[in-house]
């Protein structure tokens, strides 16, 4: 006997002796003061894949409170997960949940429990942040006993389903929290004790090459090459080699063997590749093992450029003191050596984050800054509502303690304090709305750089300010948005580009897509600085000498004379751009705009040639602008009076994306969009006499109910389109517009020689102002797998 049951035998033998006679059920008091009085929750797993599918069990036992009549009960989990969405209504699908009512042992003299029944559901925002998503159990007509159980099943497989397929990124220490409401007044409180589950990455799928894409002739260039899950977690504790090859034109000018580490991430750093060749192409393998293909990168070697390598920011990552996932420490090291990138902001969301925390993570960022290798600023991400201004990111460039949370003077430069830790439930109001933001600030500009963004709590650009706002940024995780940057530029702000991760996932750096809100790969900005630091970098950043990429190490350059792509200036006649687009896929379009929108066009496959047999269906877009944009796309492709050859997907983010052949004439498929767009190409017999049809459905966000069914997208429900192949052949390209935020469908020809993936030019920009003093022109490229690049604006101010 344990000395807390001593105890407990002692006072209920006083207790005994002061009531008196009574009746009580025997043994259960001791029984009762054995228990949590909220209860325990046990799990039949500590480890799992990611992305693999399971069938999981959470076992809640009773409290010494009992659970009443109403009462419910909670497994939550953090929203940023993309765990698959859990279903009641068919017990042979995938995802299905049940959750069931368990009796414990009674003593004598105890009345059963009158529970009729339990009744589970899902709902996606069912709890507070960060732990939104939850398994809600209801308590049906009657109440439970203390030590009886509620056994949840996640991916129950009794009906014949396959389980339930788990989140697709590592995390140590993936958590369920629980609480329950004991009383049936709606109060939660949480059970003691999380289950923790490891998410590990699964065996080697493939290769990633993270490097610049073009240094200066004799600088050093640092690769990174890593080995990667299916789903682009980095593989742990695997031994093994890279072999790594580069060739100048078709000449091997390097050919090296590289020992991957037998213990961490199965990743190394290479900085001896070859100099003195004008283009490099670098093949990676890894040495025994046939089922994870080769990759490839591409460098460009000049004396000419304006920097000494193209370096990539990730100014937009959060760690799990706020909504991230891992440490601080986890998410630099990755961003350092896994996304192989240059610059990174460590980034707390400012009502959430806690005084100690914020403290650790700055810390954190003095550790890992190094300068000519890694560099690192504390970000605050102030997160106010869209009709405050939206939320805006504050990078802190200097050397200098941040002003956050408080000024020197103690002035509280938070939107508000409202976290999970906070004392009491009142919000605390800090900066509000964006102007008091900007107040905070906007003593020491040039210490500061603000820059708005969409991710959850939308920008809206009514509000700006020229000093502190630089850059704004227009591609992360959570998707594609050109028409922002359009927005800006036709309002006339002097503002550049940016793309950032906005990272929740604990993978930096251009990291790959999950599924659900998080859709595409986050975004990196391109800076050209004279050398890696925070002076230098800030100043770069400042001054807008920025492109902005949809996660890949691309570059796009451009100048009028000695002007670089953000520069203001005075220019007198026609204005010469000169751009240079470096890519890995082959650029399919590339494009010129203004205040107006579009001015000058090329369209690759055009110049290259139309093939007589190859065409593409693409779709994209999103249904709003706003946080759950995605757009859900099931459809079909049926070509009539044509024989399809061959077909091959294009942008399609991860495996639960998909196109198949349904038939002798049809192909389905099945992905979301989040501004990017997927594509088929297809290989037709017959083109000029065929006919293409298209044809399906566009689905949204799924908060609460059954995932199963549709939630269709109000303004576009269905789509449906037939076209002649004689049509296509004359017009080369044609587009149906679908509404909501740039949904479309579109059919479109293409080339079969490869497309350029070194692409140099200039145009001539006619010397006319738009209404606000000057003419903004940025360019912008697209490749063959959809990625995607933008400069930041010339601001010429012709005379």
């Amino acid at each position: 006997m344990t000395r807390q049951e001593r105890t407990a035998t002692e006072n209920y033998s006083l207790l005994r002796e002061k009531l008196g006679p009574h009746f009580a059920p025997e043994g259960l008091y001791l029984q009762n003061k054995k228990l949590p009085f909220v209860g325990r929750v046990h799990c039949n797993v500590e480890r799992l894949e990611t992305g693999s599918w399971n069938e999981i069990v959470l076992d809640y036992e009773v409290g010494a409170s009992g659970l009443a009549d109403g009462g419910w009960f909670k497994a939550t989990f953090k929203f940023y997960s993309d765990w698959a969405l859990f279903q009641t209504s068919d017990p042979t699908a995938a995802n299905f949940i049940t959750a069931e009512y368990h009796a414990g042992n009674l003593v004598s003299g105890q009345s059963p429990a009158t529970v009729q029944s339990l009744s589970v559901r899902f709902d996606q925002k069912g709890h507070e942040r960060p732990f939104q998503k939850a398994i809600i159990v209801d308590v049906v007509d009657g109440y439970l006993n203390a030590g009886d159980h509620i056994v949840i099943r996640l991916g129950d497989r009794r009906g014949g389903g396959p389980g339930t397929r788990v989140q697709t990124f590592v995390e140590d220490q993936f958590r369920f929290r629980c609480y329950v409401d004991p009383l049936g007044t709606s109060r939660f409180v949480a059970v003691p004790g999380d289950i923790v589950i490891d998410m590990a990455a699964g065996p080697a799928a493939r290769l990633l090459i993270s490097g610049p894409r073009f240094v200066q002739s004799g600088q050093t260039m640092p690769f990174r090459f890593s080995v990667q899950d299916r789903w682009g977690n980095a593989c742990k504790n695997s031994g093994g080699s890279i072999r790594l090859r580069a060739f100048s034109g078709e000449k091997p000018v390097y050919e090296r063997e590289h020992a991957l580490p037998v213990d961490g991430w199965a990743s190394i750093g290479v900085n001896d590749l070859p100099t003195d060749a004008a283009q490099l192409r670098i093949v990676a393998e890894l040495v025994g093992n046939r089922d994870v293909a080769p990759a490839h990168a591409f460098i460009a070697i000049e004396s000419g450029f304006p920097a000494p390598r193209s370096f990539y920011a990730d100014l937009h990552v959060h760690a799990s003191d706020t909504v991230g996932t891992n440490s601080p420490a986890y998410n630099a090291a990755y961003a350092r050596d896994i996304g192989g990138i240059d610059v990174l902001g460590y980034t707390a969301n400012d009502f959430q984050i806690t005084d100690e925390n914020w403290q650790l993570g700055v810390t954190t960022v003095e550790e890992f800054n190094e300068p000519g290798r890694f560099v690192c600023y504390p970000v605050q991400e102030w997160c106010g509502s869209s009709t405050a201004g939206g939320d805006h990111n504050v990078v802190f460039l200097g050397d200098a303690a941040p002003d956050f949370p408080y000024n020197q003077r103690g002035e509280h430069n938070r939107t508000f304090v409202w976290n999970e830790d906070m004392k009491g439930a009142a919000v605390k109001l800090g900066r509000w709305p964006v102007e008091e933001l900007w107040a905070a600030y906007v003593d020491d500009p040039e210490q500061h750089l603000i820059m708005p963004h969409v991710g959850g709590r939308r920008y809206i650009p009514d509000w700006h300010h020229p000093e502190l706002e630089r850059l704004v940024e227009i591609a992360s995780s959570w998707g594609h948005f050109g028409w922002l940057y359009q927005d800006v530029i036709q309002r006339g702000y002097q503002i550049g580009v940016a793309a950032s991760g906005d990272e929740h996932r604990g993978r930096p750096g251009g990291g790959p897509p999950g599924t659900q809100v998080f859709g595409v790969h986050g975004g990196l900005t391109g800076v050209i600085a004279d050398r890696l630091d925070r002076h230098a970098i800030g100043r770069a950043l400042r001054a807008r000498h920025t492109w902005a990429t949809t996660g890949e190490h691309t570059a796009l350059l451009v100048h009028c004379g000695k002007y670089l792509q953000g520069d203001a200036f005075a220019h007198r006649g026609a204005a010469t751009l000169d751009y240079r687009f470096l890519g890995h896929s082959g650029w399919e379009e590339i494009a010129a705009y203004d205040h107006t929108g579009q001015i000058w066009h090329r369209n690759l496959h055009e110049e290259s040639g139309y093939s007589d047999r190859l065409i593409r269906v693409r779709w994209g877009g999103a249904r709003i602008p706003d946080r759950y944009r995605w757009a859900v796309w099931q459809g079909r492709i049926t070509i009539l009076n044509g024989t399809i050859n061959r077909f091959q997907p294009h942008g399609f983010e991860h495996g639960e994306e998909v196109c198949w052949r349904a038939g002798p004439t049809d192909i389905a498929f099945r992905s979301d969009t989040y501004g990017d767009a997927d594509s088929v190409e297809i290989d037709i017999s017959n083109l000029h006499r065929c006919t293409i049809k298209m044809e399906g459905t566009i689905d949204s966000y799924v908060k609460v109910g059954d995932p199963l069914k549709r939630n269709p997208f109000v303004h576009a429900p269905q789509f449906s389109w037939e076209i002649s192949g004689a049509e296509l052949l004359k017009q080369g390209g044609l587009k149906l517009d679908l509404g909501g935020t740039e949904l479309f469908l579109a059919l479109e020809r293409l080339t079969e020689k490869p497309l350029p993936i070194d692409l140099a030019g200039s145009i001539e920009i006619a010397p006319e102002n738009a209404p606000f003093g000057h003419r903004p022109v940025y360019l912008f490229g697209r490749q063959r797998d959809d990625s995607k690049v933008w400069s930041s604006a010339l601001f010429v101010k012709f005379n």
